[in-house]
């Protein structure tokens, strides 16, 4: 089972996203909130506010952060040597609302860019991710 986080990030309206890169994970070359998993010991919210250091940075601040929604769903990963695995997720979705947009992504993604909702249907957006934005009136 994984616990994937998506922050939506609003910052002056728009939404922080990132593309994941195109020979591995669960939504390869596609767009999506940032998420992650939790460690042992860990609350909801200090998992999300480490993955949010460890993946987007240091720099950027996270003001604030509400639940918005949770769901699952099954989905294939796919390993960078090539192997596939079915795996169980659970989509802890909160929304994270950010003081700057200082960041600096890691290796788990190729690049990001603070999208604004009007803009979000010309973004390749893997499904999880689509179903986020249509909860939330935006497609």
């Amino acid at each position: 089972m994984g616990l994937n986080w998506h922050s939506c990030s609003p910052n002056g309206g728009a939404f922080l996203l990132c593309r994941m890169p195109r020979d591995r994970g669960v939504f390869p070359g596609q767009w999506a909130l940032s998420g992650g998993g939790m460690e042992p010991g860990e609350t909801m919210e200090e998992a999300l506010r480490r993955e949010i250091r460890e993946e987007l940075g240091e720099r950027l601040v996270i003001e604030t952060v509400t639940p918005f929604r949770f769901r699952d769903d099954l989905r294939v990963k796919t390993y960078a040597d090539g192997r596939t695995e079915e795996i169980y997720m659970i989509y802890l979705i909160f929304d994270c609302h950010a003081a700057n947009r200082d960041v600096v992504i890691n290796e788990e993604f190729d690049e990001y860019a603070w999208v604004r909702p009007e803009d979000l249907a010309g973004y390749d957006l893997n499904a999880a991710t689509r179903v986020t934005f249509a909860a939330k009136g935006f497609l």
